[in-house]
C-alpha cells in the first residue's frame, strides 16, 4: 500500500530535523596510559614467567627428544617422562576438569586474577602496548600522533611498530607449531625454505591472530569474545576479593588544591583526576562499581595510589577488597578470615580429590597397553589334529622410553595355547602389531563364544603386566 506523501510545512513553521541514531555505537579507540607500581610489576613478572615457559619449553630435551611434544602424526604425546596415546584421552578430560575447578576456586577467592595477570590476551596486549609506547610514546603522544596528518615521521613510527608486532606474532605462531612438529625439525625446514603447507598455514594463522588480537582488538576480545566475563558473576559472592572503589571515603569527588582543607569543604578523597580511567585497558570507570569489563589488572590501584601520595592522602581509595569489607569496614585480618568459607572449601576439596586421584593414577599407570582385534576374515577353522584355531591381532604398545621384550600367553580354556611366536620385541614408545594364532581342543568349551584372556608380561619387569579379555569361537 502506497504511503501518503508528507504534507509540506506551513509557511513560517520551524522545521525540526530528524536525528537518525545508529543501532550500534562505534567502538572508540582506547589509549591506555602506562602506569608503574606494585601490581604493574607483578604483571610484568607474570609476562616474563609465562613467555619463558611458552617460548623455552619446546626447546627443552628429555631422553634425547623434545620434552613437550604433541606428535599428532605419530599419535603420541610426550610430556617429560610420560608418553600418552589416543587411548589416554581420559587424562585430557581430567586435566580440563582440574583447570575448570582451579579457575572456579581462584575466581571465588580473588576475582579475575587469571584475566588480569596470566591470560594470553592480557600478556600479549601488555607486550604490544610496550612496543607501541616505544615507537609512539605514551597516551598523550599517541593521541596526538593519530590525529596528526600523515608525515614521514608518522609513517616510520607506525611501520616500525607493526614490523615488531608482526615479528612477535610470527615467532609466537612458529613456537606454537613447534609443540606439534618437533621444533628443531621445524627450524631446519624453515631455514631451508622447505616448510610444509600445514606448518606454513598454522604459523601464519596464529601469527595473524596474535597480531590482530593484541594489536587491534585488545579489550574487545575481553568484552565481547571471551565467555568468562559473562559468567564470572556466578562465581562471585560478597566475600570475593575484587578491585573496588571506596565510595564512602571518596565521595563527593572534586578537584581541589593540595593546600585546601577539603574535608571542611565537604569533599571526599577522590580528586576526580580521571587517571584511573586513563590507565584502564578496557576503558571503564571503576568508580561506577564492579563491571563485567573489569579484568582485575589493578592498574587503577597503582594509578590512584600515586595520586594519593602526591596529595598526601592515605593509599587505598581504590584497592582489593570485598563487598562485606567495605560495608562492615573490615581490615585485612577479617578479609583473610573470610577466604575459607563453604564455597571455597567445597571447590578446594573437590579440586584436591581430583588432583590426588589423577596423580595416583599416573603413578600407578602401567607403561604397557594391549588391544586385541579378532581376524574377521577367519573366525574359526579346524586344523591338523582336529584342533580349532582362532586368529587375533595384538597391538602391543610399549609406553616406556626403553626397548622391551614381552611374553605372550593365553588362559581361559583347558589346553589352550599360542602356536605362533610368544615373545614380542617393542622399540621405545612404539606400537608393535603381531598376529597370534590360538588353538584348543573342540571339547574344551561350549559351542559359540568362550571367554579367554591374553596375558602380556614384560621380561625382567614382572610388575609390567596386562591382562586383556577376548573371546574364542568354537563351531
Amino acid at each position: 500500500m502506497a504511503q501518503p506523501a508528507p504534507k509540506p510545512a506551513a509557511a513560517g513553521a520551524k522545521v525540526i530535523p530528524i536525528k537518525e541514531d545508529s543501532l550500534y555505537e562505534s567502538e572508540k579507540k582506547i589509549y591506555a596510559r602506562s602506569v608503574s607500581g606494585t601490581f604493574a610489576n607483578w604483571r610484568w613478572i607474570l609476562v616474563w614467567i609465562t613467555q619463558a615457559i611458552f617460548y623455552g619449553l619446546c626447546w627443552l630435551e628429555w631422553n634425547g627428544r623434545q620434552a613437550v611434544l604433541f606428535d599428532i602424526v605419530e599419535r603420541k604425546f610426550y610430556l617429560f617422562g610420560l608418553v600418552f596415546w589416543p587411548q589416554d584421552v581420559f587424562y585430557l578430560a581430567v586435566l580440563l576438569i582440574i583447570s575448570a575447578l582451579a579457575l572456579f576456586l581462584f575466581t571465588a577467592v580473588a576475582g579475575r586474577l587469571f584475566c588480569g595477570y596470566a591470560c594470553p590476551q592480557t600478556v600479549y596486549t601488555e607486550i604490544f602496548m610496550w612496543v607501541e609506547k616505544l615507537f609512539e610514546g605514551d597516551r598523550a603522544a599517541r593521541m596526538k600522533l593519530d590525529a596528526a596528518p600523515l608525515t614521514a615521521d608518522k609513517l616510520a613510527r607506525k611501520a616500525g611498530k607493526h614490523a615488531v608486532w608482526v615479528a612477535i606474532g610470527l615467532w609466537t605462531g612458529f613456537t606454537f607449531v613447534g609443540y606439534f612438529t618437533p621444533i628443531k625439525t621445524l627450524a631446519a625446514s624453515f631455514a631451508g625454505w622447505q616448510l610444509g603447507p600445514w606448518e606454513t598455514f598454522w604459523i601464519f594463522f596464529y601469527g595473524f591472530a596474535t597480531w590482530g588480537n593484541a594489536g587491534f582488538m585488545r579489550e574487545q576480545v575481553c568484552k565481547y569474545m571471551c565467555p568468562y566475563a559473562r559468567f564470572q558473576g556466578v562465581m562471585f559472592d560478597p566475600d570475593t576479593l575484587i578491585v573496588t572503589y571506596d565510595a564512602e571515603r571518596g565521595e563527593p569527588r572534586g578537584a581541589r588544591s593540595k593546600k585546601v582543607d577539603y574535608k571542611a569543604a565537604g569533599k571526599g578523597d577522590c580528586v576526580d583526576c580521571g587517571i584511573c580511567v586513563q590507565v584502564c585497558p578496557t576503558g571503564i570507570d571503576i568508580r561506577n562499581g564492579l563491571q563485567y569489563e573489569c579484568i582485575g589488572c589493578s592498574a587503577c590501584i597503582d594509578a590512584c595510589d600515586q595520586v594519593m601520595d602526591k596529595m598526601a592522602y592515605p593509599r587505598g581509595l581504590i584497592r582489593y577488597s570485598t563487598e562485606h569489607a567495605l560495608a562492615e569496614h573490615w581490615g585485612r585480618k577479617e578479609i583473610v578470615a573470610h577466604i575459607l568459607r563453604p564455597r571455597t572449601l567445597l571447590y578446594g576439596a573437590i579440586l584436591s580429590a581430583i588432583v590426588i586421584a589423577a596423580v595416583t593414577g599416573l603413578t600407578l599407570r602401567q607403561p604397557l597397553k594391549v588391544d586385541v582385534i579378532r581376524d574377521r576374515a577367519t573366525l574359526a577353522r579346524e586344523v591338523e589334529g582336529g584342533l580349532i584355531e582362532n586368529v587375533y591381532r595384538l597391538q602391543v604398545m610399549n609406553l616406556a622410553e626403553a626397548p622391551r621384550r614381552f611374553a605372550l600367553s593365553v588362559t581361559g580354556l583347558e589346553g589352550i595355547q599360542i602356536v605362533t611366536e610368544r615373545v614380542v620385541e617393542a622399540p621405545p614408545a612404539s606400537t608393535q602389531a603381531v598376529a597370534v594364532r590360538v588353538r584348543v581342543n573342540p571339547e574344551a568349551g561350549k559351542r559359540g563364544s568362550n571367554p579367554i584372556h591374553f596375558e602380556v608380561r614384560a621380561l625382567n619387569h614382572d610388575e609390567v603386566f596386562v591382562r586383556e579379555k577376548a573371546s574364542f569361537l568354537l563351531p
